[in-house]
């Protein structure tokens, strides 16, 4: 029955689970589908390192402020990625079809 549902409201049940599948299969088969996904898992992951490292020199910034600015960072590069990879998949199904 769930079956029917999915179909109807246009899910596809392969991003939910796929059987036997690992979690390093199934991040290199999104990456494949939309390459800036590892674009804004890596932004993400140097920003926190960064802020993780520059902590140290906060000068006299309360912990809350430098890490609700870090968040802020952090989000900015996944959304931005996500930005362009939308962007990207918009200019490319555009121009392909164009051409046909």
């Amino acid at each position: 029955m769930s079956g029917n549902v999915n179909k109807r409201i246009g899910i596809d049940t392969r991003d939910i689970y796929t059987p036997g599948e690992s979690a390093v299969g199934k991040l290199s088969r999104k990456a494949a589908e939309d390459p800036f996904v590892p674009v804004g898992i890596a932004g993400f992951v140097v920003a926190v390192g960064y802020g993780a490292y520059a902590y140290r020199n906060r000068r006299g910034m309360s912990t809350s402020i430098y890490l609700m600015r870090l968040r802020v960072i952090a989000q900015t590069c996944v959304v931005g990625a996500m930005t362009l990879g939308v962007g990207y998949k918009m200019l490319a199904s555009t121009f392909k079809k164009d051409n046909s």
